[in-house]
Formats: C-alpha cells, structure tokens, sequence
C-alpha cells in the first residue's frame, strides 16, 4: 500500500528516514500533497517529506480506555 492509496482521516503508521536512521508517525493522515503528508501523533503534527518514507499503512483505531478499577 502507499500512502497517496489512503483516504486522508485515516489511522497510520509511516516509517521514514531520519538523519541517522528511521523513526516512526503514528496518528491520523491530516494531509497530503505531492511531496509530503501530515500525520496528527499523540505528540503533535509530524510533516513528512514523501521521499523519505519507507513504509506505510493503516491501522485500527486505539483501544477504548479502560474503566478504573473498584475495591
């Protein structure tokens, strides 16, 4: 799959090249032009050059959270 293939909204994760090696943008495709996307992290937006990823797909959406504990 690549990433122009994925409806923007979608969950992903990308791997990309980094100076030094790779790391990986884990979140929701905000958008995407013909040299870069934009993926919404837990952290913030990660703007990503297309040139540099590697590999990309979706995934499903996190988990619910869990209800606390009682006693």
């Amino acid at each position: 799959m690549t990433l122009p293939d994925v409806p923007v909204g979608t969950r992903v994760v990308v791997r990309y090249r980094i100076e030094g090696g790779f790391t990986d943008a884990l979140g929701y495709l905000r958008s995407r032009d013909e040299t870069e996307c934009t993926v919404e992290t837990k952290r913030g937006l990660a703007t990503i050059r297309l040139a540099d990823i590697v590999l990309a797909k979706t995934v499903p959406p996190p988990p619910a959270p869990r209800s606390p504990r009682e006693g």
